[in-house]
């Protein structure tokens, strides 16, 4: 008799020490990465070029309101890559890594509608990894250059506007 509750109490102690686990919070990296899409193509190719340099900017807002309720800016190292470290958990926000700045002259245009990724900023969502990775954003040149025809021509795309 003493053995079986010897035996239940250490069951009911592994499931006190799970469920804490389970909670407990931990620091969120957004990782990703910049380039310069010097095709205009809208889409990284061979001849992408990664930004040292560049500026982004992660911001969280509230669901229901839309005020943002955290921000926090990055710049990419030599291979044009970011870690953000992301304070708090923001389960009930959307937060978004978008542009902001491109250190290089010839490549500073954005894309309409390819400014942003989406990042879950949650540590209470299923996922295991401390590490959030965004979908990689792009400035475009400000001219293609040349060589993207050719390189289209081998992905098999038609360009409308390269000679």
């Amino acid at each position: 008799m003493a053995k079986a509750i010897l035996l239940l109490s250490a069951v009911c102690i592994l499931a006190f020490v799970n469920f804490a686990q389970c909670h407990e919070s931990q620091a969120i990296n957004v990782e990703g990465s910049v380039y310069c899409d010097t095709c205009r193509v809208q889409f990284q190719t061979k001849l992408s070029e990664y930004i040292e340099g560049a500026t982004v900017r992660l911001a969280c807002k509230d669901i229901e309101t839309e005020k943002e309720t955290y921000s926090v800016e990055g710049v990419t190292d030599k291979n044009g890559k970011y870690i953000i470290k992301v304070e708090g958990d923001h389960e009930n926000e959307l937060c978004e890594v978008s542009i902001v700045k491109s250190p290089r002259e010839d490549c500073k245009e954005s894309a309409i509608g390819f400014e942003n990724s989406r990042v879950v900023c949650s540590g209470n969502v299923g996922i295991h990894n401390p590490t959030r990775y965004a979908n990689p954003l792009f400035f475009m040149k400000t001219e293609a250059v040349s060589g993207c025809k050719d390189v289209l021509d081998e992905l098999g795309l038609f360009p409308l506007e390269f000679n």
